[in-house]
């Protein structure tokens, strides 16, 4: 779904290469383990409650960038050419 792609992408370029390997296990876990997208989007929202075993310190870092407290315009995916840059 569009609006996963665009929150989960634009959290990845900008978290990803701060995290730890157990945060990463966790980011790979969230993204992959739920069956239904639109959970991930409700829990990262707060439109629903984060279930326990995917109530984390990633999910915690995932629900504060959506809240996009700067106001960023946030209307696609990035370039995918961060992934080649020299972490920051």
């Amino acid at each position: 779904m569009l609006e996963n792609c665009i929150l989960l992408s634009l959290f990845a370029k900008e978290n990803l290469s701060h995290m730890s390997e157990e945060q990463l296990n966790r980011y790979d876990r969230l993204i992959n383990e739920p069956s239904n997208d639109w959970d991930i989007y409700y829990w990262a929202t707060e439109a629903k409650p984060t279930p326990e075993e995917f109530d984390t310190d990633v999910m915690a870092m995932l629900r504060e960038f959506a809240k996009n407290r700067n106001k960023e315009q946030r209307l696609r995916q990035p370039d995918l050419e961060y992934l080649f840059e020299p972490p920051r």
